[in-house]
């Protein structure tokens, strides 16, 4: 059995690392492939240090661009690996660009293809990731989930029971995993936090951060909300050349460090400084999937600012609420907590380290008879 993993954005090296791990493991051949989405050191090279992830077997480096040009530049180097190295297996993780573009690429190759997180349904398809999700889905072979609600998600869209196995959240077996060397992070210190309560923001998603009007009226509401609390806000690249486009450096410090009541806008930062970040924080403010599942392992009360999730699992289990980005909802909703009142919520059902094992498991027992 010979299995091409791919990753290609940050959210993909912490689902790809125990997996990879497990296969070492158990000798199962495998290749690792980098489309190169996420390129620049602070979105890429950090985390594959942090997360002690191999140097890439292939790196595609496709850079940046438009959803259609990036999609297309990766299927055009994708194939050119897959008939080079004719694997039996391409697996893929997530709902990124490169996810559906390789996933794409196999499938008119006659290739097997192995989806880890499938199922997930935000129901809202102006959402790029959603396509991405439905499609990769529709072409998978073995589709692996992570929450209960995924396998009603699938068999409504006419996949096999067959395929569908729940084994957990790979997600959480990265966080569990290094938890105890992220706790040993400096980051508080570096940035004069240490004993200070403060609120962590996160903002990516085109619907938020493209518009003018969506944008600034978040800036808005953090500035207000960190009239009380320090805001600390790792800055994707993406946003902070919005807000630089749109002129709203008004809402921003003109300091970065130290820490101090306000917007603190800072560089993307690591995977374990951010989970040092993401669990001395008093508020998480997000738009990212993965951060809703992350906090509520840490027990952590998190915003999503969107107006649905694909992890429905996080709102009634966790510790999330959506609350959209309507500026008097963020400054209700955060007062709440701040003053204590938010659920502690529980551990989703098999949310507990050992994802990866299981998905291994049910590769050696079913592939090894397909394959010969």
């Amino acid at each position: 059995m010979k299995i091409i993993n791919v990753v290609g954005a940050r959210p993909n090296f912490m689902k790809i690392a125990p997996i990879i791990e497990e296969m070492r493991k158990n000798d199962i051949e495998q290749i690792l492939v980098h489309t190169g989405q996420h390129y620049d050191s602070q979105m890429s090279k950090l985390f594959f240090d942090d997360l002690k992830l191999p140097k890439p077997d292939i790196d595609l480096e496709v850079g940046s661009g438009s959803h259609a040009q990036q999609t297309a530049e990766i299927m055009k180097k994708f194939e050119t690996v897959l008939l080079e190295y004719g694997p039996d297996y391409i697996l893929v993780v997530g709902d990124v660009n490169s996810t559906i573009a390789c996933a794409l690429t196999a499938s008119k190759l006659g290739i097997r293809i192995i989806h880890v997180e499938a199922g997930l349904r935000s129901f809202d398809r102006s959402m790029p990731e959603e396509i991405n999700r439905i499609l990769t889905d529709a072409l998978s072979d073995y589709l692996f989930i992570t929450e209960k609600g995924a396998h009603e998600n699938l068999l409504r869209e006419g996949i096999s029971d067959k395929k569908i196995f729940f084994v957990g959240n790979v997600m959480i077996d990265t966080l569990l995993k290094h938890r105890e060397r992220a706790d040993r992070s400096e980051i508080l210190s570096r940035m004069g936090i240490k004993d200070t309560k403060y609120i962590l923001v996160t903002l990516h998603r085109p619907s938020n951060v493209d518009n003018h009007e969506t944008l600034e009226r978040l800036l808005s509401s953090f500035n207000e909300i960190s009239h009380t609390y320090p805001l600390v806000f790792p800055c994707h690249p993406r946003t902070r050349s919005r807000i630089e486009e749109f002129k709203l450096e008004r809402y921003i410090k003109s300091s970065e460090n130290p820490v101090s009541v306000g917007i603190n806008l800072c560089d993307p930062v690591g995977y374990l400084d951010f989970v040092k970040l993401m669990t001395k924080a008093s508020l998480v403010l997000t738009d990212s999937g993965g951060i809703q599942e992350e906090t509520t392992i840490l027990g952590v009360p998190c915003i999503t600012l969107r107006e649905n999730t694909e992890r429905p699992v996080t709102v009634a289990d966790g510790t999330n609420q959506i609350v959209g980005t309507d500026k008097r909802k963020i400054i209700e909703h955060s007062s709440r907590v701040l003053n204590g009142n938010y659920s502690t919520g529980r551990i989703p059902d098999l949310w507990d380290g050992r994802a990866a094992q299981r998905i291994v498991k049910v590769l050696q027992k079913n592939t090894n008879q397909e394959v010969k």
